[in-house]
């Protein structure tokens, strides 16, 4: 979330960047919010001050104690008896402006970084570059949902009766292609310097919290309700979480993780011809880079993801684009937004399957996650993490992209993974 001082000290650029992501009611949420820290403040004044008066009186009153004065001292006592009610009043009412002021910051969303372009939607996205060569396809060229009943790699209707829609079953080949790939993708991040960990994938309401994912995106998550639990919708939820709470030693960045998880999504509301197939699925397989980087090397750093994750898309011989997300299509917690598109020839369209995302201290702030430097204060740090890479529409483009009258061909990164070169009947 935001802090309070750079919302009371820039407010206008504050107010401009909020205006680039199309947020509504902009200057009368933010004047809240002062009006809150302004009253909490004062309150906080207040209440320092009748403490130091108490502890003043406490002294005066041993004095008196010592000197025989018993009638002065119960008189200050009663007063001192007085000032602990009216401070302890005050406390209550501090609390609960921090509450209110926390709960209100919880609906502000980050900064765009200055590049980010202005715009309402997808349509209003930046194209930075394309890569590669679109393929020609016969004309039966086949969609992959065809091709995956075809070949028999993936099932639905098993999935459907096991658990509900969005909730595929891989079989054979199709199997060894989804442990492929998330090796594939593990041991690239591994050579790229990244450690590897294996978290959780249930995570409590404060991991919840620490991310942005609560209280922005409840309604998309799976929630444990008996446990106040939720399902993860990205491996980034639980990697960033290992360092809540944390003051990382100097000398200690860049800290760069790699994860492979299941992720879980309700996608309530989704539906058209996007969701079809392995497009749009409730759980899903990827792997998630993370960094921890300092301030000044942020975005720096937001580069070479983006370049690790295109360099995935290369090794897979995928034609892909990269996208700079407009203000109105970015997340609630980023500053700066890439997306990885790859082109799936026989729905003729492109399929995004990464997003790689710089959120300054968005995320940190949240987190309590900071560096104390020599000599100075704790700073927040930056946080950044991409997906390298998510699975379904990876598979897609691969099935429609390099399917031949013999069957499927696989880029040859993959074949010492899989163990097969083709994928047939």
């Amino acid at each position: 979330m935001l802090q309070v001082p750079v919302l009371r000290e820039q407010t206008d650029l504050v107010l401009k960047g909020l205006e680039k992501r199309n947020f509504k009611n902009a200057a009368q949420e933010i004047q809240a919010i002062l009006d809150l820290d302004q009253k909490r403040r004062s309150l906080q004044t207040e209440r320092d001050e009748l403490l130091g008066r108490a502890n003043a009186l406490a002294k005066e009153i041993g004095g008196l104690m010592k000197s025989g004065q018993k009638e002065q001292a119960e008189q200050l006592k009663s007063e001192t008896a007085d000032l602990k009610q009216r401070t302890k009043s005050l406390d209550e009412e501090v609390q609960q402006l921090e509450h209110d002021l926390q709960q209100a910051l919880y609906k502000i969303p980050n900064i765009p970084h200055e590049s980010v372009p202005a715009g309402k939607s997808a349509e209003d996205n930046e194209v930075v570059l394309e890569h590669g060569t679109i393929p020609a396809l016969p004309e039966n060229a086949q969609p992959h949902w065809d091709l995956i009943k075809q070949y028999d790699i993936i099932d639905f209707d098993l999935g459907v009766k096991i658990t509900g829609a969005g909730f595929p079953v891989y079989k054979g080949q199709g199997a060894r292609l989804q442990r492929a790939l998330i090796n594939f993708f593990l041991d690239e991040a591994l050579q790229a310097g990244y450690a590897e960990v294996q978290p959780p994938i249930v995570v409590n309401e404060a991991s919840g919290y620490g991310t942005g994912q609560l209280p922005d995106k409840e309604g998309q998550m799976y929630h444990a309700t008996a446990d106040n639990l939720y399902l993860i919708p990205t491996a980034e939820v639980p990697i960033t979480n290992l360092y809540r709470d944390e003051i990382i030693p100097e000398g200690a960045l860049p800290i760069k993780n790699v994860g492979y998880t299941p992720c879980f999504r309700r996608e309530a509301g989704s539906w058209g011809a996007d969701v079809r197939g392995l497009n749009r699925l409730h759980q899903f397989d990827k792997v998630e880079i993370v960094q921890i980087q300092s301030p000044e090397k942020s975005y720096a750093a937001l580069e070479e993801m983006s370049q690790h994750i295109q360099g995935l898309l290369q090794k897979l011989e995928l034609p892909y684009r990269v996208l700079r997300l407009c203000g109105g299509d970015m997340g609630f917690t980023s500053a700066l937004t890439y997306d990885m598109e790859v082109y799936s020839a026989a729905q003729g369209r492109w399929l995004e399957v990464s997003s790689v995302s710089n959120f300054e201290t968005y995320q940190a702030n949240r987190l309590k996650l900071r560096q104390r430097t020599e000599g100075g204060k704790p700073q927040l740090l930056h946080t950044l993490n991409g997906s390298a890479l998510a699975l379904p529409r990876i598979v897609a483009a691969l099935l429609e992209n390099n399917q031949t009258p013999e069957g499927i061909k696989l880029p040859k990164a993959l074949h010492r993974y899989t163990g097969f070169e083709m994928i047939t009947r």
